[in-house]
């Protein structure tokens, strides 16, 4: 039952507001809020995800928290796996066209992704529709997608950020980019979505389904974009193909797992993550994050270990870092023989293959995220 009421609909605005940047149009929403009730018809819900790595990560989670929010409205998520986008490769965010990857890596890739989104959200059939655009875009023919290319001009491709600043610096845009946010678009048409979710990147995109769906006679959708969270690395968004990520299925333990990564993320990155990858209320995390940010560290990869794998997950992780910092060492600590060995750290962390590069590696030593035999290493030397 779809509560009708105006005061509900506030709250539902509320709680919205916790991770949305933007809603296009926040009176639409109201609007489909309002006639959902009325016909005790679900909203569609709409997320599109390119199977491009087989890794759902906490960067997915945000938009994903907001559509689970929908679906205890009692809504529908229509998640859209991107088989075919992810031939053309999403440009969103990238200073170079993005690698093809094959069919087979696609279709391996997807494979994983609704087993591990049974972490967020709920995945009945009353709730949860899983699509391929394969469905609809691998019966396009060349006819067609001169059709669909015809909607946009040039221009208006590039008034993109990442086109824009591309095409100023000289940097190649090959014309199959051009077409994602189009195809993209389409996808929105051929699944009626309502709502369409999406990182603060992908506003352009999500305009672009809104307008074709108007263009088709139908309803626009709504467009809600959550902001983006920066990875591990403390700088850029957190995203697979620069591996500074955090999976939903990375082990609760060890040096490679959920409790690690979270305890080498920079200070700064506390309040973020807080309000954006958990459920708490500024009140149990802010005082914390001012007094002591270590243990809001220790206290954020507790909340999102037990969210992902359970509380007793929770404790055994902490208590296997713990062992750690008193000088014991994870059993799944691996051994890398470095010889020679650089004479100065940086380098050091680098061969091991801990770092990408010297200067990340300069960069995690700088943050204090680098210890040698329990103790916070702060020489570069």
């Amino acid at each position: 039952m779809i509560n009708i009421s105006n005061d509900a609909f506030d709250q539902q605005l509320q709680a919205l507001s916790r991770r949305c940047e933007k809603i296009l149009t926040e009176q639409d929403l109201r609007a489909k809020f309002k006639r959902s009730a009325e016909t005790g018809k679900p909203m569609r819900i709409k997320l599109g995800m390119d199977p491009t790595a087989p890794d759902v990560t906490l960067g997915h989670a945000v938009p994903l928290k907001v559509v689970r929010q929908f679906q205890d409205w009692g809504h529908k998520a229509v998640l859209i796996i991107g088989d075919y986008t992810a031939r053309v490769g999403d440009p969103t965010g990238r200073s170079q066209t993005r690698k093809m990857l094959t069919g087979e890596e696609i279709d391996a890739n997807a494979k994983t992704y609704v087993s591990q989104l049974g972490k967020i959200l709920l995945t009945d059939p009353d709730h949860l529709e899983v699509r391929y655009n394969g469905e609809w875009l691998g019966k396009m023919g060349l006819v067609d997608i001169i059709k669909l290319a015809a909607r946009k001009s040039l221009a208006q491709v590039l008034t993109r950020d990442d086109f824009a600043k591309r095409y100023a610096d000289g940097t190649p845009i090959h014309l199959h980019e051009i077409l994602y946010p189009l195809l993209q678009g389409w996808d929105s048409v051929n699944i009626d979505a309502d709502v369409e979710m999406g990182g603060s990147d992908q506003l352009f995109n999500n305009l672009v389904g809104r307008e074709f769906q108007v263009e088709e006679g139908k309803q626009g959708q709504v467009v809600i974009v959550t902001p983006l969270l920066v990875g591990t690395d403390g700088v850029k968004k957190m995203s697979k193909s620069l591996g500074n990520y955090i999976a939903v299925t990375d082990p609760p333990a060890g040096q490679h797992g959920m409790f690690g990564k979270v305890m080498s993320l920079p200070d700064a990155l506390m309040e973020s993550y807080f309000t954006l990858v958990t459920d708490l209320p500024p009140e149990e995390y802010r005082p914390l994050i001012a007094s002591n940010p270590r243990d809001a560290k220790i206290f954020l990869a507790k909340t999102i270990i037990g969210w992902l794998h359970g509380p007793e997950a929770a404790k055994s992780a902490e208590a296997d870092w713990n062992s750690t910092k008193e000088g014991g060492i994870p059993e799944d600590t691996p051994t890398v023989p470095i010889d020679p060995a650089p004479t100065k750290l940086a380098p050091v962390l680098t061969k091991a293959g801990l770092t990408r590069s010297n200067s990340e590696a300069t960069q995690k030593i700088k943050e204090g995220a680098v210890y040698i035999d329990g103790e916070r290493a702060t020489d570069l030397a």
